[in-house]
């Protein structure tokens, strides 16, 4: 009996650990941290990384970063939606993803407390989504980068309609939107500028003019540094990271250019979502708004100075109206006629 009895207790006690550590496990911020918490973004990873370490040194718990580019993330979201494993989704190439998500029940409502008292638009840029979506995090100006010791800054191109001169014929390149949220931006803003009929006819001459569509955002601007184009298509902090580390790279700001926030937004129905409500408020605080100030990002808390040269007053110049609802009903057709018009 005695032997019976010290065999049911060992089993008790055993059972007792198994329970407890796995109820440790998975993504539940409960407990003393805000456990692990899954974050999607096509953002520069270097950055995103740091963004994840500095919040895991301040509050805790694990940051697992899962880069892609932006189509990519968004169609794994929208794959994932009856099991959801992100906790939060950063970064798109501005708000225009975001806007087409927010009826494919990807991602929640959630008003970080910095965002609280914002107007949805602030001088002309809308902030935040008006249903609570999204919240901007920084500010991004589309733009051309050019290779400085390839390109004179008085003959880099100034306009949209610039980059289709005959000089620029295969030394262009800008990123392939069917993976590429920057370039998707780059398409559907020049549609609502043209309309579509003249719009497919500009790309598939600029198309002509490129000799390389890569995936990434970030690809053509690596290519300008590198020598392999004279002139690439990206948003402005990618000109003067590259700048930064030394590359013969500068950034124009072109006339009538989208100028809108990158978001973050909470994943609906993600596994740790108390976590992830940290994470943004961490985004939005001036430690999470200082890192992205010192990659060259502009910040959205006025309390926190970047590194850019590019000033949000300078950027405003040049910014474009944007017609949100036609984006919320085109965006995905124009991204899937992308292959069949463009070639």
């Amino acid at each position: 009996m005695k032997n019976s009895f010290k065999l049911m207790l060992s089993f008790v006690l055993i059972l007792g650990f198994v329970l407890t550590a796995c109820s440790g496990e998975g993504g539940d911020s409960s407990g003393d941290g805000p456990g692990s918490i899954s974050f999607y973004s096509p953002e520069t990873p270097d950055m995103t990384r740091e963004l994840a370490e500095a919040f895991e040194e301040k509050h805790g718990g694990e940051v697992n970063v899962n880069y892609a580019g932006t189509n990519v993330l968004v169609n794994r979201m929208m794959a994932e939606i009856d099991n959801p494993q992100a906790d939060i989704w950063y970064g798109g190439g501005g708000i225009l993803p975001f806007e087409n998500a927010v009826d494919k029940g990807i991602i929640a409502p959630y008003t970080p407390e910095m965002a609280e008292d914002w107007e949805v638009v602030e001088n002309g840029v809308k902030v935040k989504h008006q249903d609570g979506y999204y919240t901007g995090i920084e500010v991004f100006v589309l733009g051309f980068v050019y290779n400085t010791e390839l390109v004179s800054e008085e003959e880099a191109p100034k306009t949209w309609d610039d980059l289709l001169d005959p000089k620029w014929e295969g030394k262009i390149q800008f990123s392939n939107p069917a993976a590429s949220g920057t370039a998707t931006l780059m398409v559907l803003s020049q549609m609502m500028a043209r309309g579509e009929e003249e719009g497919w006819e500009y790309f598939q001459k600029l198309t002509e003019q490129a000799n390389a569509t890569p995936d990434s955002g970030s690809g053509p601007t690596k290519a300008v540094a590198m020598g392999e184009a004279h002139i690439g298509v990206g948003f402005d902090f990618m000109a003067y990271e590259q700048q930064a580390n030394g590359e013969s790279v500068d950034f124009i700001l072109p006339e009538e250019t989208p100028v809108l926030v990158n978001p973050v937004s909470l994943v609906e129905e993600g596994p740790n979502p108390e976590g992830g409500k940290e994470l943004i408020e961490f985004l939005l605080s001036e430690d999470g708004q200082q890192i992205l100030a010192d990659w060259y990002h502009i910040p959205i808390n006025p309390n926190v100075e970047s590194k850019t040269p590019l000033t949000l007053e300078k950027a405003q110049e040049s910014a474009m109206d944007l017609d949100i609802d036609w984006v919320i009903e085109n965006y995905d057709r124009i991204r899937d006629e992308w292959n069949e018009k463009v070639n």
